[in-house]
């Protein structure tokens, strides 16, 4: 057994008070590089509205996300995105985010940022937190552009659990293999994950995992009291 903690974080609505995905997605309507800018951001809004009523499934996300992906050259996506990191997401990376990634970094944990939301998006989000190790829902890329098609098991409720595991086997280990595992998430999705660790935490939860959390007992954190963050 490992004497090192492991320390997992979700990414939309717990490191960050906004949802990434949907902010790429709109990030790319308003400069015109998503089609018709209105027909994107209404794609977009009842893709997160289903989200928020607990009614999409990761494919249904991939279709609208990673098309947007697939209709550009990956050296125009990655101009694009270095833009909006300095746009979008630095500005929204709160103090309160980084100390709680920064206090389990120099606690010597092993830590990665688990999200549903698509690796293109999140893993230059991740390393600005200065988290390792990311787990993230894959795009396929073959021939020098992305498909449009997911790569593999969707990072997207149980399938969380079978990412992570998947990721930890690859370094001849098991989530039993910590003495503690921490995971934060605001999202009723990730209670599978939530259930596996020893520290589920739930941090800036919707009402539906804030119930859950005081009924099992879990701890729970408020790392955006001061911001507006609507939730379901």
């Amino acid at each position: 057994m490992t004497s090192r903690r492991l320390a997992l974080f979700d990414l939309d609505h717990t490191l960050l008070p906004l949802d990434s995905d949907y902010q790429w997605a709109d990030y790319l309507a308003r400069t015109g590089r998503a089609g018709d800018p209105a027909e994107a951001r209404r794609q977009n809004d009842d893709l997160m509205d289903r989200y928020n009523r607990g009614e999409l499934t990761a494919e249904q996300a991939a279709e609208f996300m990673l098309g947007l992906l697939a209709a550009h050259t990956p050296y125009d996506l990655a101009a694009w995105h270095e833009d909006f990191m300095e746009e979008v997401i630095r500005p929204s990376m709160t103090p309160a985010a980084r100390d709680l990634v920064q206090s389990h970094l120099e606690a010597g944990d092993l830590c990665a940022v688990v999200t549903a939301t698509n690796s293109f998006v999140t893993a230059p989000i991740a390393r600005a937190f200065g988290v390792p190790h990311l787990v993230a829902t894959d795009a396929e890329y073959l021939r020098g552009r992305y498909t449009g098609r997911i790569l593999g098991t969707p990072s997207f409720k149980e399938g969380k659990v079978v990412r992570v595991n998947d990721w930890l086997a690859g370094m001849g280990l098991g989530l039993a293999d910590f003495p503690e595992s921490f995971f934060y998430s605001d999202s009723v999705n990730d209670v599978p994950l939530l259930e596996k660790v020893t520290r589920p935490i739930a941090a800036n939860p919707s009402p539906t995992l804030r119930g859950i959390a005081q009924e099992r007992g879990w701890q729970v954190i408020d790392l955006f009291d001061h911001m507006e963050d609507s939730k379901s």
